[in-house]
């Protein structure tokens, strides 16, 4: 599924209506170029699982960890490139918690089979983000013909 979004704002509020069909263990992997939105993204899944701190990339500590309705673990994986070092990412990916993953292919090993893979690339109007969903798995199938309707 791909859907065009026109401003920052618009996507966040995708990530809040994508966090009221998620549940504990669900991971989703995000892609895309430097800036493209990927932690705006998150931001909006934050708020749709009622966190209420501020949430900032996680680029130097790899994992934040926050508190809603149930945790968010917000990862940024970019500095784990050529090394394959497991951080304990089962106790991420398979805990009472979504798992947010930026540049998720730098862990593609440790990534579980169900997840939600989602890129997030600019088009010409720097404004505009296209956004791809490909589901793995039952569950996230039924998430994203969800976010269709």
């Amino acid at each position: 599924m791909k859907i065009q979004l026109g401003s920052p704002e618009e996507t966040k509020s995708f990530g809040e209506r994508l966090a009221k069909s998620l549940r504990p263990g669900d991971v989703i992997t995000l892609e895309g170029q430097l800036g493209s939105g990927k932690t705006t993204f998150t931001k909006g899944i934050a708020s749709g699982l009622e966190v209420k701190r501020h949430i900032t990339s996680p680029t130097f500590t790899i994992v934040k960890e926050y508190r809603g309705k149930m945790p968010l673990y917000h990862m940024d994986v970019y500095r784990l490139e050529d090394s394959l070092e497991d951080i304990g990412f089962d106790e991420y990916f398979h805990g009472n918690g979504v798992s947010v993953v930026e540049w998720a292919g730098f862990i593609e090993p440790f990534l579980p089979v169900d997840r939600l893979e989602i890129s997030i690339h600019y088009t010409e109007n720097k404004d505009m983000r296209v956004i791809d969903l490909k589901p793995h798995g039952s569950h996230f199938e039924q998430v994203v013909n969800e976010l269709k309707g």
